[in-house]
């Protein structure tokens, strides 16, 4: 492990676990799935081989958005799956960009994207989106298309990072926007499905109901910026 790296790992422990140092956060079952060099523990959504469409850039994990013609045809996921789990992450993106943060990714030929199964917490620039007008739940923080950020919600301007946590523990999910909790409900109850049933997921049955699978970062075309990515199983 270099120097780089270890620093890199105890700034995301201060963010994340407070006062413990790197070593305490590491015993307390946090693992790191980004190194800051390369792609290691990453993989292209139902691919394999080399992924050109991310790079490395000053130690954080770039989408270039080069993927046209598809929503998330250049999408990476992790190597490996999880099911109840604590992921932090820091994130930034470009005036106009969209991306996304997704779980329990279910990866088989018969499903063109990630987004299919895995439920997405929103990143997007919500003042700079220019394509069409945003719905709430299209918003950044957003438990896409399912449930809204509540009037705790503060976002870093275009280009300054921002801090994320999903919490997943047996259907009870939140989500954590720099050091605030804004959205927060339980998978598969039965607010959860009429949500499903009645909106944009009607027509996709394979939505959300796996409970285990990959996390994906989203190549949505747009540049985005990702570091410190670290995930502790419950």
């Amino acid at each position: 492990m270099n120097r780089n790296f270890k620093i890199l790992g105890l700034a995301a422990a201060m963010v994340f676990v407070g006062s413990q140092s790197f070593a305490q956060a590491k015993k307390a079952g946090w693992v790191s799935l980004f190194n800051g060099k390369n792609l290691k523990g990453w993989h292209g959504f139902n691919k394999t081989g080399e992924v050109k469409n991310w790079e490395i850039e000053n130690g954080a994990l770039v989408c270039l958005g080069t993927v046209k013609g598809t929503d998330t045809g250049g999408d990476i996921v992790s190597d490996k799956q999880y099911s109840n789990f604590e992921l932090a992450w820091e994130w930034k993106i470009d005036k106009g960009s969209n991306s996304g943060v997704l779980y329990h990714v279910v990866e088989e030929p018969k499903y063109e994207a990630s987004y299919l199964t895995g439920p997405e917490y929103q990143i997007i620039d919500d003042i700079g989106w220019v394509p069409d007008k945003l719905e709430e739940w299209q918003k950044t923080g957003a438990d896409y298309a399912m449930h809204i950020p509540n009037n705790l919600k503060k976002v870093m301007p275009v280009g300054q990072w921002n801090t994320s946590r999903i919490v997943f523990n047996h259907g009870h999910v939140e989500h954590w926007l720099n050091g605030k909790k804004i959205v927060e409900f339980t998978a598969w109850d039965a607010d959860w499905n009429k949500k499903k049933a009645e909106g944009k997921w009607k027509d996709h049955p394979e939505y959300g109901i796996s409970k285990i699978g990959h996390i994906a970062l989203q190549d949505h075309g747009h540049k985005a910026y990702f570091k410190n990515i670290r995930i502790k199983q419950l």
